[in-house]
């Protein structure tokens, strides 16, 4: 059994094997998986299995169904340490990502990526929740966008890998599969062995729990997990479908993405812990609007490439702002709520991603200008939403509609 050390004496232990450095090297194990699945996935349905836009929509509503089933990892924490799922979700989405290309078919493409996304949704969730409790409230926001930053250098790896040896080697989609989920395997493996289990202050409750205050940050959420599905789905879908990119054009298109992550992560950060959650999800709303509307410039107008790639990294940079949302939580959060209303949030984030890919999906089909302006729809609730949060929250201080709370110092 793994030597428990409290979250108060893990300075003691080198720094390599402190909570932080944890935290580091799964934010940098996840994205190789997850990241070189998301930058072969358009071309190998289309090119292997044949997916027209209704296939791809089914695919992400089977992929995001352990999102919506995220509330079980309260009852998995009952029987194991949240460190200890957490690892061993990322071995599951390591090992799923790298056995993709072995199943060529609408049928095996869904049920792997059903098996990847249990790994990456449970990592996710319990991710969130380790985040949250390890981390200092004064400091989250900036380390919050540093590991942001760290994630995006260890994918900058992998795609640059992709986009140097795709054609230059003749690659095959079986062996980057092979080598990007092997990679976020072993690096899941090397966490379970390496570390402690590091034992929080402040035990978490085992139980679901929806608490009225926390009700505008389930409205964020939910308004989140509809929006984001336009760019997960359909941006990178559009670029292959309407333009022709390939796997290393595609990648490409990653790599500048992740450019843009390492420099302004860290900054993002900064912002938030300055400028405070509000501004900075006002923002990210208002540029998402801009940008959804201007995708559908792209077809109504008739835009190119350069346009269309230019918005899918700008497009990219704002959803970076999302760590706001978390920090805002984290407020406003009792410390034993972090656990379980990281399970319950993920599920409220993904009620909308269950169908809408799939009925957005047939729309595309229509017309693709209707989701870009339905997505613009979305992050303008969402704007109107993040108006809603003060300047200073806490506890008893969730909205502007909450009974006044004197601001902390300056």
């Amino acid at each position: 059994m793994a030597r428990i050390v409290k979250l108060s004496d893990a300075q003691t232990l080198p720094f390599w094997r402190r909570p932080i450095s944890l935290l580091f090297l799964m934010a940098m194990g996840m994205p190789v998986a997850f990241n070189v699945w998301s930058a072969l996935l358009n071309n190998f349905v289309v090119e292997v299995a044949n997916f027209d836009g209704g296939d791809i929509g089914l695919l992400h509503t089977v992929r995001e169904i352990p999102g919506f089933l995220a509330i079980g990892v309260i009852l998995v924490i009952m029987v194991l340490r949240e460190q200890v799922l957490g690892v061993l979700s990322l071995f599951l989405l390591g090992v799923a990502t790298a056995v993709t290309a072995y199943f060529p078919t609408l049928g095996g493409i869904l049920t792997i990526t059903l098996l990847s996304s249990i790994g990456f949704h449970y990592y996710e969730t319990v991710n969130q929740s380790l985040q949250l409790q390890w981390i200092d409230k004064q400091k989250a926001p900036q380390t919050l966008g540093w590991l942001l930053a760290a994630g995006s250098a260890a994918t900058f790896v992998a795609y640059g890998s992709i986009v140097v040896t795709w054609k230059a080697f003749d690659l095959s989609y079986n062996l980057v599969y092979l080598v990007g989920g092997g990679i976020t395997a072993v690096i899941a493996v090397f966490c379970y062995f390496a570390y402690p289990q590091f034992e929080s202050p402040n035990p978490q409750v085992k139980k679901m729990i929806l608490r009225k205050r926390y009700w505008l940050y389930y409205a964020l959420q939910f308004m989140a997990g509809a929006r984001r599905q336009i760019f997960v789905v359909f941006a990178g879908f559009m670029m292959v479908e309407k333009f022709g990119f390939e796997v290393h054009e595609v990648t490409g298109l990653f790599l500048i993405n992740l450019i843009a992550n390492m420099v302004l992560a860290p900054v993002i950060g900064r912002v938030v812990s300055d400028f405070g959650e509000r501004r900075a999800l006002l923002i990210e709303y208002a540029g998402l609007v801009t940008v959804f509307l201007a995708y559908g410039g792209v077809y109504w107008f008739g835009w190119g490439v350069v346009v269309a790639s230019a918005l899918y990294v700008v497009d990219h940079i704002f959803f970076a702002m999302a760590l706001a949302l978390k920090t805002y939580f984290q407020k406003i959060a009792d410390p034993g709520d972090i656990a379980p209303t990281a399970a319950v949030a993920f599920t409220i984030n993904h009620i909308a991603a269950v169908f809408l890919p799939v009925v957005l999906g047939v729309l595309w089909l229509y017309s693709p200008l209707l989701v870009f302006v339905l997505a613009a729809g979305m992050a303008s609730v969402s704007f109107l939403l993040a108006l809603l949060i003060p300047r200073h929250p806490m506890p008893g201080n969730e909205t502007i509609f909450a009974r006044p709370v004197a601001a902390p110092a300056e």
